[in-house]
């Protein structure tokens, strides 16, 4: 391995994320102009904009034949937005999650993960499966905006005006400047993690559910935390929940219909890193459910927890027992995380005035 694969690691990073930012700025400035709530456009626009390194670096990986990559990198980057990226964002200040969050786009993360489980258990991902993901991916876009401009029109809201329409030309060349930046750096960052991953020894899996996972969530990251920080509550945990429904519908969906055989799930996948993104997705619900907020401890304990997946997945990387060291991550990480915020759930609606 070379210092030349380490920089072409390092700037298809950097280029992934500044063409993130280059197309969530010009299509949320155009989603604006279109009269969309804030709301609307974390869980659309800006969540989809912030996930389309994933399906740059997935479609990308999918195409050269590395699956393991492809499927890694959705699934981590999904464990990855919830525990690290709303952990970080509600450190830096307390999350307040509208109802419409809790009600709607939460059931629908936990289904769309529940749908995609079902879809793997037969160990690959067909055309016709992919089709159908990706078919939910536009009927839930369309659904979303319509409601929202529904709502807005009933409620008459004040940040229901829309903007006057001008500068969509710039909005324009940012989006397709933006994607363009994407792809090149997905190319780049694929073929520096498959040099990286045959040095090491370590799969094409654990390669995406780390280091791609964490790196194509950069945009999240700094879009949730950013938001966060400025106020902008409902844009930081609408980004993280509606990337995580863009990544299984639209990124694995399109990545099965482009694959020349569809997309293998490796075994270990189907065990338990799947699994244990069912098991954050749904305890999502709780935690969001009780007070609508996510508190600074509770986004330490998201922290925590993903700091614990991830030493779970080295510890595999470098030879531990498999099948011991996958039946204790389930029954000592996924089992509690759910236990424990249905526990934490109870216990402040039973003690509503302690928070």
């Amino acid at each position: 391995m070379s210092l030349m694969t380490l920089i072409l690691l390092a700037v298809g990073l950097a280029i992934l994320v500044f063409g993130a930012e280059l197309l969530v700025r010009g299509a949320s400035a155009l989603a604006a102009s279109l009269g969309i709530s804030r709301l609307v456009i974390g869980l659309t626009v800006v969540a989809f904009g912030t996930s389309a390194p994933e399906l740059a670096v997935s479609v990308m990986a999918a195409w050269k034949g590395q699956a393991g990559i492809a499927l890694g990198n959705v699934v981590g980057s999904n464990i990855c937005n919830v525990l690290l990226i709303l952990g970080l964002s509600a450190v830096v200040a307390p999350l307040v999650v509208a109802r419409q969050v809790v009600r709607l786009e939460v059931p629908i993360m936990i289904g769309t993960s529940l749908l995609l489980i079902l879809f793997a258990l037969d160990g690959n991902l067909v055309r016709w499966e992919g089709g159908l993901l990706f078919a939910g991916v536009i009927g839930y876009t369309v659904w979303t905006i319509r409601r929202s401009r529904r709502e807005l029109r009933d409620l008459a809201e004040p940040d229901a005006a829309a903007p006057p329409a001008s500068g969509r030309t710039r909005q324009l060349a940012e989006i397709l400047g933006g994607l363009a930046l994407l792809v090149l750096g997905s190319k780049w960052l694929v073929d520096a993690a498959v040099i990286i991953a045959r040095h090491l020894g370590v799969s094409d899996l654990v390669i995406g559910l780390t280091i791609i996972a964490v790196g194509t969530s950069l945009p999240e990251l700094a879009t949730s935390v950013l938001a966060s920080w400025r106020g902008e509550r409902d844009i930081a945990v609408g980004n993280v929940v509606g990337s995580n429904i863009f990544n299984i519908l639209s990124v694995l969906g399109l990545t099965a219909l482009v694959a020349p055989a569809g997309l293998p799930v490796p075994p270990v996948a189907l065990t338990f890193d799947l699994p244990v993104m069912l098991a954050v997705a749904v305890a999502c619900l709780p935690i969001f459910m009780a007070g609508y907020r996510i508190n600074r401890w509770e986004g330490l304990l998201f922290i925590f927890y993903y700091v614990v997946y991830v030493l779970f997945l080295v510890l595999t990387a470098i030879g531990h027992d498999s099948r011991l060291l996958l039946g204790q991550a389930i029954i000592w990480f996924a089992l509690p995380l759910t236990v424990l915020t249905l526990g934490i759930s109870l216990w402040r609606h039973l003690h509503p005035s302690r928070h």
